[in-house]
This record gives structure tokens, sequence and C-alpha cells, in this order.
């Protein structure tokens, strides 16, 4: 809308930050429904604008490293975040809404950074014409058939969250789920920033295909893991597939997409994972609460092989 992008983000991240803590509050699971609901409406509004303000801010050579690098920061906070709370449930603590509350601070920061130090770049002028509709079939085809492979990944992609459930099933105590929970984002952050030095316009491709590749792979592990050192063993491996996959999806969006229309490329990238995302959830968790775990998992390395033997037939121009 105007051709804003930093309004966006900073209302996302405003939004966000300024409900989670309220969890420490409440009292009731509907009210904490509600707040989850209120943080996700802040990552909704922030997300696509925001991977478009970083491609509006690099060039086509450092695109992968941008992304790489955004991606690693993300995970390395989640890294902190799963350790502070680990060690909170380790140590105890009686006033935990107070911990709770203490987590706004470095998120109002973040959105006060924002707001100072960071500068949208000016994009070129346009001839003025009315705001195109946000019709599928205003984007290219190449980017439609994109669009359309990574919506069938997240659709048979199995939520981070499972590999608590599964890890719960085997034994785990809350502290070590926490644990497992940072060493994911640890091989995420770590991978993310090395393979953003290697997502060249060249090689994103190539590298999406390794990673779903992975991905499968993994997901075929855990399908039948029995133990809680295979548990670990491959989601670490499922970090790699997160660190590979993401800076590169990312990228390729921002070289298939016009560039007066990287915004809504993007937009459309987050909406269809999402969605996706929600549909597969619910129906690898109830495959997973009728049979059992290992349909779940070997169903959603199925799909993975053959979104990766898709991707391996497309050849964008």
């Amino acid at each position: 809308i105007g051709r804003r992008r930093k309004s966006f983000v900073i209302a996302g991240y405003l939004l966000s930050n300024l409900a989670r803590p309220l969890v420490g509050l409440v009292g009731h699971w509907v009210a904490v429904l509600i707040i989850r609901l209120t943080d996700r409406t802040g990552k909704g509004l922030r997300t696509a604008p925001r991977d478009a303000l970083i491609a509006d801010s690099v060039d086509d050579a450092s695109a992968g490293r941008a992304f790489g690098l955004t991606r690693a920061l993300d995970h390395a906070g989640a890294v902190l975040g799963a350790l502070a709370a680990a060690a909170v449930l380790h140590w105890g603590t009686e006033r935990l809404a107070v911990v709770i509350a203490l987590s706004a601070v470095p998120g109002l920061l973040a959105v006060a950074l924002i707001a100072v130090a960071v500068h949208e770049p000016e994009r070129p002028a346009r001839p003025q014409k009315p705001t195109p509709p946000l019709r599928w079939g205003l984007l290219g085809p190449n980017l439609r058939r994109y669009l359309l492979l990574i919506a069938l990944f997240a659709l048979g992609r199995i939520p981070d969250t499972f590999l608590l459930l599964r890890g719960h099933e085997l034994g785990l105590s809350p502290v070590s789920l926490l644990l497992l929970w940072a060493g994911l984002h640890t091989i995420k952050s770590l991978v993310a920033e090395i393979a953003g030095r290697w997502a060249i316009r060249a090689r994103r491709r190539g590298l999406i295909l390794a990673g779903w590749l992975l991905y499968a792979l993994a997901l075929a592990g855990l399908g039948g893991t029995e133990s809680i050192v295979e548990l670990w063993y491959f989601a670490l491996i499922l970090g790699g597939y997160y660190g590979i996959t993401e800076t590169s999806e990312r990228a390729l969006i921002r070289d298939l997409a016009p560039a007066d229309e990287v915004g809504t490329a993007f937009g459309w990238y987050h909406m269809l994972s999402g969605v996706a995302a929600v549909l597969g959830g619910v129906s690898l968790g109830g495959l997973w609460s009728l049979y059992g775990s290992a349909p779940a998992f070997f169903l959603s390395a199925a799909v993975a092989t053959l979104c990766t033997l898709l991707l391996w037939r497309f050849r964008p121009a």
C-alpha cells in the first residue's frame, strides 16, 4: 500500500511484542489462544513486507547471503529463548509471570531499532496507475509453478512441534525438550548463514533440491526411530534442511518476481505456505492420533520426495 514496506514491519513486530507477554497474566487457555492468534496476526503483517524490504536492499550477488543472515539471526534468537526457558524450568521461579513479561523488553527494543535505524530504500518510480488486484493470474507462470510447489511441500511438512511431541512420547523431560528445541535452532542458525554465502543465483534451485531431499531422509528416519539418541540425530539433520532451504526459497522468489511485484510475490509465498501448513498439520496430526507417529512421518517423507522430483523437473526461464 503506497509502495511502503517499513510501516507494516513495525506494526507487525509491535503487535506481537505487545500481545505475547500477556500470556503471563492470564489464567485460561482461551485467553492464551486469543493472545497467540494476535501474535500470529502480527507475524502475518510483517513477514512478507520484511522479506520484500530485504530484497529491495540488496543486489543479486548479495540476496542469498542477506536472507541467510536474517534466518540465522532469527534462529539464534530462538536458541537463546529456549535456553532461557530451560533455565527457568530447571532452577525454578515463583515469579514466572514476571519472567514472561520481561520478554517484551528485547522485542520493543527491536521495534525501536527498526523505526530509527532501518531506512526503506528508494525504488524506481513507476507510472501512476491504480494498484492492481492481487490476482493469481497476474503472477508470471514460472513464479506460479514455483509457489504451487512450495505449497505442496508445506502441505506435507511436519510441524516442528511434532518433534517435541515425539520426544515426550519417548520420555524426555520438559527441560530436555527445550534443549532439543535449542539444538534444532542452533543447527538452523549455523547452516542458514553458511548456505546464504553459497546461495548465488545459479545455485539456489540446487540448494533447495538438496534441502528437500535431506528433509525426506530425516523424516523417514524419524518414522522408524524408537530411541532418544536417534531422535536427536534426525532432529539435527532436520535443522540442516531448514538452514539450507529457507535462504534459497526466498532468494529464488526475488529472482522470479518482477521488480515492482516483489512484495506481492512474498505475500503469496507466505499465505500459501501458511494455509498449506494448517491443512497439513491438521491432517498429519489426525493421522498421528489414529495410527501413531510412524505413518505421519513416512507420509511427510513421501510428499517431500515427490516435491523434490517435481522441483528437479522445474526449469525456470
